[in-house]
């Protein structure tokens, strides 16, 4: 299993990359079944482009939204335009996108979030009442709890502390570096600290945090928002997670201090999500 880092600005897409977009690969050599699985998880202003770098987007076998904030949903509406209009619209992937052996239209993608996906998607893309996009999309709603699985992935949701209903995911699938075994990815997100992002990272291979906030600077804002670099930390100090990536960093943040805050109170290795970068679990 890979992570690839598609988008990693947070509130909005910065100069040097998309807002929050990641893609969780099972590359042909590990899947049981011989192919490749692409699940992606969230899509803010941005991701298409840069998406489009690393697999055609056709190719997507799963969506899992955290949360609808814009910075997190927003380009599922030029997804939409992709798969519905696209010339090749044939060319889909084996698995949930595939061509149907009747021909018909390949069947719609799964996207996974909040109760009131469907609606806020199609009013931000401007659908006419009556219309809806289950042509590309078959909206389902996370369940705290409730394990998802797509291809060789297991995904279960885990309701977090943000001002919206908002879900971090851990994602379970097969190793890439070491055959036969199964490792975790952990996805807090945007939430503040709270029991349930400790349990969501408790003992996982990859800990994937927000970290919008900064300690001092950000002080007299509301808790229950973001977490600084440091609370990311010390969330998996508590979870026993054993690497932790940072990650929805606006562009107005220092990303080396929230990498050094977390540090001070993490002792396993911690990085910083940029377009582009690809973590091996």
């Amino acid at each position: 299993m890979r992570l690839v880092v598609i988008g990693a600005s947070g509130s909005f897409a910065g100069p040097e990359s998309p807002a929050s977009s990641y893609l969780v690969q099972v590359p042909d050599d590990v899947s049981p079944d011989g192919r490749e699985w692409n699940l992606l998880l969230d899509m803010g202003n941005g991701a298409l482009g840069a998406l489009q770098r690393f697999v055609d987007p056709r190719r997507l076998d799963a969506i899992g939204l955290s949360h609808l904030h814009p910075d997190h949903f927003v380009d599922v509406c030029g997804l939409y335009v992709y798969l519905r209009y696209h010339p090749d619209r044939s060319a889909s992937a084996p698995g949930a996108g595939a061509p149907r052996q009747d021909g018909r239209a390949p069947a719609p993608t799964p996207v996974w979030g909040p109760a009131d996906t469907a609606e806020r998607i199609g009013a931000t893309y401007g659908l006419e009442a009556g219309e809806s996009m289950e042509s590309q999309f078959g909206f389902r709603t996370w369940l705290p709890g409730q394990v998802v699985t797509v291809g060789p992935l297991e995904i279960e949701p885990f309701r977090v502390y943000h001002p919206v209903e908002a879900y971090g995911v851990r994602v379970t699938g097969p190793s890439s570096l070491h055959p036969g075994e199964r490792v975790t990815l952990a996805y807090t997100g945007d939430t503040d600290a709270c029991d349930a992002v400790v349990e969501l990272a408790r003992d996982a291979d990859l800990l994937l945090a927000e970290a919008a906030f900064q300690e001092g600077r950000d002080d007299a804002v509301d808790r229950g928002i973001h977490l600084t670099g440091r609370r990311a930390g010390e969330v998996a100090t508590e979870a026993g997670a054993r690497r932790l990536v940072l990650t929805h960093l606006p562009a107005w943040n220092d990303k080396q201090a929230a990498r050094d805050e977390a540090a001070a109170v993490y002792a396993g290795p911690v990085d910083l999500a940029a377009t582009g970068r690809v973590f091996t679990l």
